[in-house]
């Protein structure tokens, strides 16, 4: 059987690095606007792009938009969303 570290591995993702970092960006959510209550990785691109354009928030909601911004255009989201999924019962 193989296990959701030997699957992150596969991907050259070592979970145990700064995993509570990455757990806590895959479950933060848009605290306001049109997109409240959305997990960040869920947001649009061009809603992330128009940020970048704009201004990041200053604080931990800036510097998180301004990594999802960077996990999707890499073509990454699915690794959020994978490991909300494999570790939702974790608290970090």
């Amino acid at each position: 059987m193989v296990s959701n570290k030997d699957n992150y591995l596969a991907l050259g993702v070592e979970p145990s690095f700064n995993k509570k970092h990455l757990l806590e960006l895959a479950r933060y959510k848009m605290p306001f606007g049109k997109y409240e209550g959305r997990y960040l990785s869920e947001l649009p691109l061009p809603y992330l792009v128009w940020f970048q354009r704009k201004g990041f928030p200053q604080g931990k909601l800036g510097q998180n938009l301004r990594e999802v911004l960077e996990i999707k255009e890499n073509g990454l989201e699915g690794l959020l969303r994978k490991l909300r999924e494999d570790f939702q019962s974790e608290s970090g």
